[in-house]
């Protein structure tokens, strides 16, 4: 997936990173079952992808699962429906 309609920014990334950049997205996005969601969705898991690039990061698998730290330690908890979760998949609050 090109990350380049994301890039709305005054930065420049190299074409390897942008290629990077493009493949934690598509991990990223399918992590999270993203699918055809709306273009702000996808513009929000790049925004979160390029703010750790332009940081310095530069590794695909670190790049996805950090953005997928973030991204799910800012949703907001919903305890009714992590009550209808089984034991084993209920996250520790």
């Amino acid at each position: 997936m090109a990350i380049t309609p994301y890039l709305n920014g005054p930065y420049y990334f190299d074409l390897e990173t942008k290629r990077v950049l493009g493949l934690a997205l598509e991990m990223a996005c399918i992590a999270l079952r993203s699918g055809d969601s709306h273009d702000h969705v996808k513009q929000a898991i790049a925004n979160k992808l390029i703010a750790l690039a332009k940081a310095g990061e530069r590794n695909p698998d670190v790049l996805c699962d950090r953005a997928i730290e973030e991204i799910c330690s800012a949703a907001p908890a919903r305890p009714h429906l992590v009550s209808r979760l089984p034991a084993r998949a209920r996250p520790r609050l």
